[in-house]
């Protein structure tokens, strides 16, 4: 006779590597790396340091 396995234990189990699997898809599709995200931040705080010494005085 065979081992006694638990139906639902099974079921749980995929259910979490597949999502897994989605958010490992996920990650590699949408995900930045930190060192991206900071560049980013820096270059357009520059951007927005450089446009303001450009802006002229209101001369009202």
């Amino acid at each position: 006779m065979g081992e006694v396995v638990n139906l639902n234990r099974f079921r749980k189990e995929r259910a979490r590597r597949d999502k897994e699997t989605l958010a490992e898809q996920n990650r590699t599709r949408f995900g930045r790396t930190k060192e991206e995200r900071r560049r980013d931040r820096e270059e357009s705080q520059k951007i927005g340091r450089d446009l303001d010494g450009k802006k002229l005085d209101d001369p009202a």
